[in-house]
């Protein structure tokens, strides 16, 4: 049975950021002068003056959205566990104390770097829609829409246990039984939740309002602990095929487990629920279901090898935009200046249109990376920048002369909705993992919006994710919904080689916002020599001047908000050059973690975001 890990007084102090020698840092939001607007802010305050302490090791470190999740993970590396057993252990129980970010019915992207090959990979788990699933069906019952965060009409089949048992078959040394025993048994005993399970769009289910119903039958207050004895029941349920197939050794074992969920009983039910209340899923959807392990695709920035997942996701974008941004001194424009937020500002919009026209699923679309990813391209996309003014355009490029031979180009349509209201936040989460070995695992799971779809699956104690909402029902465009494709996500995390060495991985929840968290937090690191949580802990900036991944694909022209410790004679700079600006407040618009190796002390450091309730922790 799982017990709690020792040295519990540590992570009461890390969680405060009041380690010894921590100064408590002044909150008020540093303002600078006119004068100062062209130059920007200096990097943030010293090391032991950020508002979460930077953590360091020299043998492992762990940080996720959730302290419970991070001490899973810790205590599964401190009993002889490697990376993989324990961002698997760390993300079950990451699913349970988050269950409205996260969970069994998510999907997921993952970068690895794998220490014993020394060679990186994408392992990609984001779902798939149902063979049922069609543009001509949605125009012929929904009105040519897709129902939004709601209904298993806008699922897609549960990557996450596929994920699971990739990791521990290909790279673990754990099974089902040891890694699920933490989930199981917080599941079984309960976890203080509160007010986060006060969702009225989750009454109007019948399994959903049993599952989350307040012990008073009203409302949950805050400090009440809920339990999910049906999650655990399911949890259970793989262990046992595990252990029933143990005699045919430990490979058996694990694919028993993975296969109950995708092709047994578990799958069954999903399948009859889904038919018994107007969902597209078949048992078939379930059955023939796969994550796949994929060669990621990267660039190289200023010496630093960045990795992206290829298929499937918006994180190719970030490389897009790095590639743009390396033509300029963003060290000498000054970290958070006009011209240096303008500018990433509009590399990313450039990004984002070609975001757009060009990422889906690779199994269904040929993605041109080959132009998408060359420097010659980057310089031509670069002239589009006007330093003096704000673009609201849609600008997509060409990549035909960069694509190289026997490319074929494709007139895809465009899905650009200017006035719609889709939210471009979503709700996802988070951990990363570095072990003794310099394993690297950056982890981001999701059920894209608050509970998903909002219905519980049964009484197997958990939604499906809801990123079905993310197709386009415009036929020919990248994304469009097809039978078995995979939705274009917003799901991405970066994992950055330093001369063929593990230096970085990072990711963020934050739906269409997430490049531009982790790019910040890259460029801070790289360009403005922060540790990993000054790079964390930086005022942010984010535009909306693109189409919105989830329907109707709605774009905000021109959008850009900054956080309220970015001085006021910086946004009244931005607002002359023709950006609409909106200011966030001071600590709103990041949810970071992060793990940097650092190969001159041998040692590992993370940090986690203040703004939220991430917790890092290293040995």
């Amino acid at each position: 049975m799982f017990r709690k890990p020792a040295f519990a007084p540590l992570a009461v102090l890390v969680i405060a950021g009041i380690s010894a020698g921590a100064q408590v840092p002044d909150q008020r939001a540093p303002r600078t002068t006119a004068a100062d607007a062209a130059g920007g802010e200096t990097p943030p305050r010293p090391a032991n003056q950020t508002m979460k302490q930077l953590v360091r090791g020299t043998e492992y470190a762990a940080a996720s959205m959730a302290p419970l999740a991070t001490l899973t993970a810790e205590h599964v590396l401190r009993s002889g566990g490697n990376a993989f057993d324990a961002i698997v252990a760390g993300q079950a129980v990451l699913g349970l104390v988050q269950p409205n970010l996260n969970g069994v019915g998510s999907d997921a992207v993952l970068l690895i770097y794998d220490a014993k090959a020394k060679k990186v990979f994408s392992l990609n788990a984001e779902g798939t829609a149902p063979k049922l699933a069609t543009i001509e069906w949605y125009k012929a019952n929904k009105d040519g829409k897709i129902p939004v965060n709601d209904s298993l009409l806008s699922g897609t089949v549960p990557g996450v246990v596929d994920a699971w048992y990739i990791l521990l078959a290909r790279w673990g040394t754990k099974n089902f039984a040891d890694v699920l025993a933490p989930a199981i048994e917080l599941a079984e005993r309960g976890i203080p939740m509160g007010r986060n399970l006060n969702v009225a769009a989750l009454k109007k289910y019948p399994s959903s309002a049993r599952l989350y119903a307040p012990p008073d039958g009203k409302a949950w207050k805050d400090g009440e602990v809920w339990k999910n004895p049906d999650l655990a029941r399911t949890l259970r349920r793989l262990v046992e095929a595990e252990k029933e197939a143990s005699p045919q050794g430990r490979a058996a074992a694990l694919k028993a487990a993975r296969d109950r969920f995708y092709k047994g009983d578990i799958a069954r039910e999903m399948a009859r629920f889904s038919e018994e209340n107007g969902g597209l899923f078949r048992y078939q959807d379930f059955a023939g279901y796969t994550a796949k392990v994929e060669e990621p695709i990267s660039i190289d920035y200023r010496g630093y090898t960045v990795y992206k997942n290829p298929s499937a996701s918006q994180g190719p974008a970030e490389l897009l935009a790095l590639n743009m941004l390396e033509g300029y001194d963003l060290k000498k424009m000054g970290l958070n200046s006009a011209d240096y937020i303008h500018t990433s500002a509009e590399a990313m919009k450039l990004a984002m249109a070609d975001r757009d026209t060009y990422l889906g699923d690779m199994d269904f679309i040929k993605i041109p990376y080959t132009g998408l990813l060359s420097k010659d391209y980057a310089a031509g996309r670069r002239k589009l920048i006007d330093p003096a003014k704000a673009s609201g355009d849609f600008r997509p490029g060409d990549v035909t002369p960069y694509a190289g031979p026997g490319y074929q180009p494709v007139q895809r349509p465009r899905d650009v909705d200017l006035r719609g209201n889709s939210d471009h936040t979503g709700d996802t989460s988070y951990i990363a993992v570095v072990d003794r070995e310099r394993n690297m695992i950056s982890f981001t799971p999701s059920l894209h919006s608050g509970f998903g779809t909002k219905v519980v699956i049964g009484n197997l104690g958990f939604p499906l994710n809801c990123r079905g909402d993310y197709y386009s029902l415009v036929p020919g465009h990248a994304n469009a919904l097809e039978p078995g494709k995979r939705p274009r996500s917003t799901l991405q995390g970066t994992l950055v080689m330093k001369d063929g060495k593990p230096f970085l991985i990072t990711g963020s929840p934050g739906g269409d916002d997430q490049c531009m968290r982790t790019i910040q937090t890259l460029l801070n690191v790289v360009e403005f020599g922060m540790n990993v949580q000054q790079a964390i802990e930086a005022p942010r900036w984010a535009t909306r001047s693109f189409p919105a991944s989830p329907f109707p694909h709605t774009m905000y022209p021109a959008d850009l908000s900054l956080e309220g410790r970015i001085s006021d004679a910086i946004r009244d700079e931005l607002v002359r050059r023709g950006h609409k600006v909106a200011m966030k407040g001071p600590w709103s618009m990041n949810d970071s973690a992060a793990i940097m190796v650092e190969e001159a002390t041998g040692t590992v450091s993370a940090g986690a975001d203040p703004r939220t309730t991430a917790l890092a922790l290293a040995w």
